[in-house]
């Protein structure tokens, strides 16, 4: 068994993320790409967006710091800590309102 603090992870991604030009930072910090489930602690700085981009299967959205917009056509939500956001199965984007760390769960599809 492996134990994580998420919120540890967070702190250090989010550090990541300022220091990094493309203003973000992830670790994936269960399963990858030989697995169905992938978990992915993803810090993204103010303004920073993810572009739009295929829904690789049943995927959710958690808020661990900051607020971000989850946006899929013409469609938008916003979240903020603590707050589970649902991925529409769309093409979709993730802009960070403020300074935000997510941790992202994927399920992939056969």
């Amino acid at each position: 068994m492996q134990k994580i603090s998420l919120e540890a992870l967070a702190r250090q991604q989010l550090e990541a993320a300022a220091a990094a030009s493309a203003g973000r930072a992830a670790d994936t910090v269960y399963g990858g790409h030989e697995k169905v489930l992938r978990q992915t602690v993803i810090a993204m700085t103010k303004g920073t967006v993810l572009a739009e981009h295929e829904n690789p299967g049943d995927a959710t959205i958690y808020v661990l710091s900051g607020r971000v917009r989850l946006i899929a056509g013409s469609a938008s939500w916003q979240a903020r800590s603590g707050d589970l956001l649902i991925v529409p199965d769309e093409r979709h984007s993730l802009e960070a309102e403020e300074d935000a760390a997510v941790l992202l769960t994927v399920a992939k599809r056969d």
